[in-house]
């Protein structure tokens, strides 16, 4: 499979017409692959709740867009944010082990999401403030 500008165009179609203004891509090739592998394409608006992910690094890369990565500490303060957007020469980053996290999207987007643990079944928390 190829993803190409075409690909991209109709997953961010996809994420325009859905009440949560996102769709995603699974990359896995199997339902024996115990890693996350997923294309996930935001449009401005879309809430992703603050969640941490214990026991795995995430690795994100922006293929289009823009959009903040930001980082939380344990009590809910805003720590880091990390605006991410390829025409600006700033393609990606990782989210480390425990981090309390979400992104906040400026530009319809699609960003490659990886880490070690299936989605649900990895420990994945969501902050409850």
């Amino acid at each position: 499979m190829v993803f190409d500008n075409e690909f991209l165009v109709a997953l961010l179609r996809q994420a325009q017409e859905s009440p949560r203004l996102r769709a995603s891509h699974d990359l896995r090739t199997s339902a024996d692959d115990n890693s996350q592998r997923i294309l996930n394409a935001l449009m401005p608006g879309t809430k992703v709740p603050v969640h941490r992910h214990p026991r795995s690094t995430e690795s994100v890369v922006c293929l289009c867009g823009r959009l903040d990565e930001i980082i939380f500490d344990d009590n809910g303060n805003e720590i880091e944010r990390i605006c991410l957007c390829p025409t600006e020469g700033r393609c990606g980053c990782q989210i480390p082990a425990g981090a309390w996290h979400t992104v906040e999207v400026h530009a319809p987007s699609v960003i490659l999401e990886a880490k070690d643990g299936r989605y649900a079944s990895d420990g994945t928390e969501t902050m409850q403030w």
